[in-house]
C-alpha cells in the first residue's frame, strides 16, 4: 500500500511545477513583443519613414519636435520645455535619418521628461 501511494505522487506534477513553465512562456512571448520599437512620421527627406531604434524608445517616447523647441548653445543642445542641456560629446545624440529634430524622453517616473536620445539634423557648416 505505502508503494502505490508513493508512486502516485510522483508520478502527478504539482500544480507549481505546471505553472512555473507556463509563466516564463508567457513573459518570453511579452518581452519580445516589446522589442519592436515604433516609427518616425514620413518626412520629405524619408517618404517611408523610419523607425527609432529600441535603446532610444522602448515604449513610444520619441516624437518629432520643431526647430524652436530645441536650440544649440557653446554647451550643447539645449531642450527649451526642460531646460536639459546635453553635450555636444553626449552619446545620446544621433543623426536624424529625415534632417529634423527627434526628442526621445520618458513620459513617466521619475525620469518623466529625462532625454533618452535626441535625434539631430547633420551640420550645416
Amino acid at each position: 500500500m505505502f508503494a502505490a501511494s508513493s508512486r502516485s505522487a510522483i508520478a502527478v506534477p504539482s500544480v507549481g511545477q505546471l505553472v512555473l513553465p507556463l509563466c516564463a512562456a508567457c513573459v518570453i512571448a511579452l518581452l519580445s513583443a516589446s522589442a519592436m520599437a515604433h516609427d518616425a512620421k514620413p518626412t520629405a527627406a524619408k517618404p517611408q519613414g523610419w523607425s527609432y531604434p529600441f535603446a532610444c524608445c522602448a515604449n513610444y517616447d520619441c516624437h518629432e519636435v520643431s526647430q524652436t523647441s530645441i536650440s544649440e548653445r557653446p554647451e550643447g543642445y539645449v531642450i527649451k520645455d526642460t531646460g536639459e542641456v546635453l553635450a555636444y560629446s553626449d552619446r545620446r545624440i544621433k543623426n536624424s535619418p529625415d534632417g529634423e529634430y527627434h526628442w526621445c524622453a520618458h513620459e513617466a517616473g521619475l525620469d518623466a521628461g529625462k532625454t533618452i536620445c535626441l535625434f539631430v539634423p547633420p551640420s550645416s557648416y
